[in-house]
């Protein structure tokens, strides 16, 4: 946020998401990164229980790599509302490398979502394509939380809605502190080159002062992701035993500011 942001005047507790593997870690990255279906779900039902609201979901192919197979998406969504129904699902249409922009279309066409987290980065590859994502997102009703990692990010968003091409409505952020920073080690103050405003907005921070930046946005109205996508360790580099973990530590946190 800028400068002329202000703290929120009333405690809030905010929404707290889980991202309990991501796109690039492996089960040689952590022992409790949940890889398989069976494994992302018993994952969402302990974070859930330990307090968090939602799950960004990534999903493997066969090989363990990143996925956006619209098939096993449905699979999972489908265990996921069995195993955790009051859990909110979130699909990731992250590209990490691997998949164009039609392919991204294509996921989310075919899974129709709740939820999907689209990068605005990834989509300006084909920006012709642009408005086919978020018309296409708009008429099925998938709810879209646009990926932010920077200020250009910010400032392309603005001008995709003053376009037309991001429709009403499709307001929430995910701003990003840390991705593309020396070592992937994020900052309270990295928040500070994302310009103001009034739309709904979440940050997830990467590096091991990932809960203390979580904790700093809350305390401008910000809501928060967090998980092993972003980071395995707390802040003094001691592994967290799995993602409950870590989200019980945050959700303590968050309760204690709140007190």
């Amino acid at each position: 946020m800028s400068d002329t942001q202000t703290k929120t005047e009333t405690a809030r507790r905010p929404y707290v998401l889980v991202a309990p593997n991501g796109a690039r870690r492996g089960r040689s990255d952590h022992p409790e990164l949940p890889v398989s279906i069976d494994q992302i779900v018993e994952t969402a039902r302990t974070c859930f229980e330990a307090g968090a609201h939602g799950l960004h979901l990534h999903i493997r192919d066969m090989r363990g790599q990143h996925s956006l197979d619209a098939g096993q998406y449905l699979e999972t969504m489908a265990e996921l509302r069995r195993v955790v129904p009051e859990m909110d699902v979130q699909i990731t249409t992250e590209a990490a490398g691997l998949f164009d922009v039609p392919t991204q279309l294509a996921c989310l066409e075919q899974v129709r979502p709740g939820w999907a987290s689209v990068s605005v980065r990834e989509i300006a590859r084909a920006p012709e394509l642009a408005s086919r994502v978020y018309g296409l997102c708009a008429e099925q009703g998938t709810r879209v939380q646009h990926i932010l990692y920077d200020a250009e990010d910010a400032a392309l968003l603005v001008q995709w809605r003053e376009a037309g091409v991001v429709r009403d409505g499709q307001l929430d952020r995910l701003l990003v502190l840390g991705r593309y920073t020396s070592d992937q080690q994020s900052s309270p103050q990295d928040l500070d080159q994302f310009p103001q405003a009034a739309s709904p907005w979440m940050v997830c921070a990467f590096g091991a002062l990932e809960h203390a930046c979580l904790a700093h946005a809350t305390r401008y109205g910000g809501d928060v992701r967090v998980g092993f996508e972003n980071s395995l360790t707390d802040q003094d580099g001691n592994l967290w035993k799995d993602n409950a973990a870590s989200v019980t530590a945050l959700v303590a946190m968050l309760e204690r500011a709140v007190e």
